[in-house]
């Protein structure tokens, strides 16, 4: 990615990952359409109310993965292949060690997080048990995101894909077998992403292991390097914190949704599920800019970085434009793939007319912290993850209490959240640029 023209090379980057991620997306969107469809709305928001509290336990060791990653593309882009080597083995090392402090972390403290978020009593037993299915199986999941993140760093975003599609199929079979055929519930829908994870995992660690030379690691390769671990710990540990604040501000706005009952519960689920489908371009053009920056980063190409993040910022106004239209016209029948509830309808879709007015600011974003993150600016994750989080805990709250806004105003705060954040991610950038170049 140091030369050939910065949009095509972008383009070309995302369109695999693109749909990598949607595939992936689809573990969380056939849980829940398959968990309110056959279980009911009171199972959809047990799904969802257990949905911010994993993430922030995921965090951790998405962000020693994605440290890595950074880590790798830059030795990959100053063309030294032993570090690589290198960073692809201690960064294992890490996320595993990672992956299963938290997975056990997150299995005990489930109960007590969940009543703290004020999550309806008429679902908090069965968000306990997705939630600690869920955590049993973070090792799994850190598989997968580490060895993603590796490849990506390599240049090569097509091999995860292959068996991504292949495992979203498992998953799909899997929940409408454990929970339509065998009757178990919100727990076989998390047994079934779990499975489904670490198949995909595993098989990408043995294919890369055998068509990768860059995995092909001997015994010189195989020592923990204090300065590759140190390197890792300092983009990584800042990366866990701004996932893990993020996840923590989500949860404060879960708590916000969750004082409006079950039937809310299950409408921002519903919401939330679909943007996380339809945000996808936006995701994979952020790890576009990831690998672009890093590798340039590396090469000392500044000037080039520059030009990627305007190439990227038009493309994620081209999508958002399109993205409006589309969720004024077809965001409710969206919602109601998930449940037959006709007030979880109506819910959701206005939920979906009030964001997607902001999905300009969700676009800003992603490309700006793909390019900050790709450089190594350790800082920006710490100061992007308190601005999310003191935005999501002083707006939700004081919004839905004012009488003509009501529970519309849990949708109109995470478009003001994205907002505020987007502003953040601009002034860091315009402050390391000034810095840097």
């Amino acid at each position: 990615m140091t030369s050939g023209d910065p949009t095509k090379l972008l383009l070309r980057f995302l369109a695999p990952l693109l749909i990598g991620n949607i595939f992936q997306q689809l573990y969380n969107f056939a849980d829940s359409v398959i968990v309110g469809r056959l279980l009911g709305p009171d199972a959809l928001a047990a799904v969802g109310a257990a949905g911010s509290v994993t993430f922030l336990f995921f965090s951790f060791c998405l962000g020693v993965s994605t440290g890595g990653g950074i880590v790798a593309s830059q030795f990959f882009g100053a063309k030294n292949d032993a570090a690589v080597k290198s960073t692809i083995f201690n960064a294992a090392v890490l996320m595993c060690g990672m992956s299963v402090l938290m997975g056990t972390a997150g299995f005990l403290a489930a109960r007590p997080i969940l009543s703290f978020l004020r999550t309806p009593d008429n679902i908090i037993a069965s968000s306990t048990v997705y939630l600690r299915t869920s955590c049993a199986g973070v090792l799994a999941v850190g598989i997968y995101n580490y060895i993603s993140s590796m490849l990506r760093a390599l240049g090569d975003s097509r091999t995860p894909l292959y068996f991504l599609i292949g495992s979203s199929i498992l998953n799909i079979c899997l929940d409408l077998f454990f929970v339509g055929r065998l009757g178990m519930g919100v727990f076989g829908a998390a047994f079934a992403t779990v499975i489904s994870q670490a198949v995909s995992g595993i098989l990408c660690v043995v294919y890369a292991r055998l068509r990768n030379p860059y995995f092909a690691l001997k015994r010189g390769d195989l020592r923990l390097r204090l300065p590759i671990i140190g390197s890792i710990m300092r983009l990584g540990s800042t990366l866990a914190f701004q996932y893990s604040t993020i996840a923590i501000s989500t949860m404060a706005l879960q708590g916000v949704v969750n004082t409006f009952g079950s039937a809310t519960v299950a409408a921002f689920t519903a919401t939330s599920r679909i943007e996380q489908v339809v945000q996808q371009p936006f995701g994979s053009l952020g790890m576009s800019m990831s690998t672009y920056a890093g590798q340039n980063y590396g090469a000392s190409r500044h000037d080039r970085i520059r030009l990627g993040l305007r190439r990227g910022m038009i493309l994620a106004g081209i999508y958002s434009a399109i993205l409006i239209p589309l969720m004024f016209l077809f965001g409710g029948n969206v919602a109601g793939f998930f449940t037959s509830d006709p007030e979880v309808i109506r819910l959701a879709g206005t939920g979906l007319r009030i964001t997607c007015w902001f999905y300009i600011f969700l676009g800003t974003i992603y490309v700006v912290r793909g390019a900050l993150n790709g450089v190594g600016d350790a800082l920006f994750p710490f100061v992007n993850g308190l601005v999310e989080v003191a935005a999501r805990i002083l707006i939700p709250g004081p919004l839905t209490r004012i009488p003509a806004v009501g529970r519309r105003g849990i949708w109109i705060s995470a478009g003001l959240v994205w907002l505020v954040s987007a502003a953040a991610c601009v002034m860091r950038y315009a402050a390391w640029r000034r810095r840097n170049m």
